[in-house]
């Protein structure tokens, strides 16, 4: 008895870090990116991924974690991780600078039918038809923001989003499927290596790039309220990361892709008060809540029944 109590708590706790750490950084983020207009978004993920790589690697010579030490075979171990771990960040980070925030959370929600088919096709899992219905409240929002709002009109703005969706999903479905087949690696060892292999090439993009210059440039540098949030957005890249970790280990690749849309009612709200660039309309107002009911209607469905 003591140990389904056990698994429920590790599943709930889990996923309340996530939700947490998710909705930090989208906020923090979005402070950085829009509200002080830092001009790089790829400077931030390279931080975050650089940040992430140190802290593990001092961790492991400290005898805290553990994963293997690297060889000819660990890129081959971990691909398509860093790949997907980098189009990640880089996407991410470009949605939230580019559209307001209660814009990108709900077009964040069409993550969810392209993890639930990436989880029938490459893990065997099928979806009940509740759970089906609750994810078509959550599209049916996101799609009528997309299609009835034009006053945020930005197909490049857009196409990131969709991108990040997808490489959201393969995030998911691919960590699930590492985590049970190399257990020698580890979730540690997944995280230092997606961060550490694309390090090089991202430095390299931002060294042919202006993006160094205009960093360089950047007048909140002598700044104290920004350098804390550069700090606090650098290390959540790694909290994120770890308690993305967690949360799909102990729960469905799907679950773990609808909670972090969950907890985007709370920066929905958040978002029409950070970065000064969120416009009310009606079918934003429309498509916003109709994402909300169906995650709430997922999330009873989803505390209801242990085996979600």
């Amino acid at each position: 008895m003591q140990q389904p109590r056990n698994s429920n708590f590790a599943k709930v706790s889990t996923a309340l870090l996530y939700a947490a750490a998710s909705t930090l950084i989208t906020i923090v983020n979005k402070s950085v990116l829009t509200g002080y207009g830092f001009p790089s978004y790829r400077f931030l993920a390279a931080s975050q991924m650089l940040v992430t790589a140190t802290l593990l690697y001092a961790a492991k010579l400290l005898g805290r974690v553990t994963f293997p030490d690297i060889d000819g075979r660990t890129f081959v171990d971990v691909f398509p991780m860093p790949l997907i771990h980098l189009g990640n960040a880089v996407l991410g980070l470009a949605g939230t600078k580019e559209l307001s925030l209660p814009t990108f959370t709900v077009l964040r929600r069409l993550a969810i039918p392209m993890t639930m088919s990436g989880e029938y096709y490459f893990l065997g899992v099928v979806a009940d038809p509740i759970v089906k219905l609750s994810v078509a409240m959550m599209v049916t929002g996101a799609a009528i923001v997309a299609v009835g709002d034009d006053t945020e009109l930005n197909i490049n703005s857009y196409a990131f989003v969709l991108f990040n969706d997808l490489l959201t999903a393969a995030n998911g479905v691919f960590t699930k499927r590492k985590l049970n087949d190399n257990r020698q690696m580890g979730k540690f060892g997944l995280m230092y290596y997606s961060s550490l292999f694309m390090i090089p090439p991202l430095l390299i993009y931002l060294y042919f790039s202006n993006d160094l210059d205009n960093v360089y440039r950047f007048k909140y540098w002598s700044h104290p309220p920004f350098l804390i949030q550069m700090f606090v957005s650098s290390i959540m890249g790694f909290v994120l990361n770890y308690s993305t970790m967690l949360c799909i280990q102990y729960n469905s690749a799907l679950t773990t892709t609808i909670i972090g849309c969950l907890k985007n009612i709370f920066v929905t709200y958040a978002g029409m008060f950070v970065g000064g660039d969120y416009v009310y309309t009606f079918y934003n107002f429309i498509g916003i809540h109709i994402s909300i009911i169906g995650s709430l209607f997922y999330t009873y469905v989803t505390m209801s029944r242990t085996h979600v």
